[in-house]
């Protein structure tokens, strides 16, 4: 019988500028597994991800991903500790609160405009 048993599922997320958003990226955490002249491949704590040289602004600036953590404010320190709204010109750095959905979320864009959900998994802190 053929095994329908998934290894991964990633997103293309779009980069204006490859190299720049790479960096952020890795100063955010992420270890890059692979790459090449139209993409590369980036992972966080198992989690992948395709980074790849593509930008339309519209789809960018309407391009969200999801990052569920532990603790979202141990997430917020390490951004504000690392400077990246003004290492990277970003344009949303949003400190966690608590959402009428009832997670708690920080937001924040990558320097091509996409914008991160960085939640905090429900009953996980006080």
């Amino acid at each position: 019988m053929t095994s329908l048993r998934i290894t991964a599922i990633n997103a293309f997320v779009p980069a204006r500028d490859l190299e720049q958003s790479r960096r952020f990226y890795l100063d955010l955490g992420f270890t890059q597994t692979w790459g090449e002249s139209g993409g590369c491949g980036l992972q966080l704590d198992g989690r992948s991800m395709i980074l790849q040289r593509f930008h339309v602004k519209e789809h960018a600036e309407n391009f969200m991903m999801q990052l569920m953590v532990e603790d979202v404010d141990a997430w917020w320190e390490k951004i504000q500790a690392l400077n990246l709204k003004e290492k990277y010109q970003l344009t949303m750095v949003k400190a966690p609160a608590m959402q009428p959905w009832g997670l708690r979320i920080l937001y924040i864009s990558d320097p091509s405009g996409v914008l991160w959900h960085v939640a905090e998994v429900p009953g996980k802190q006080a």
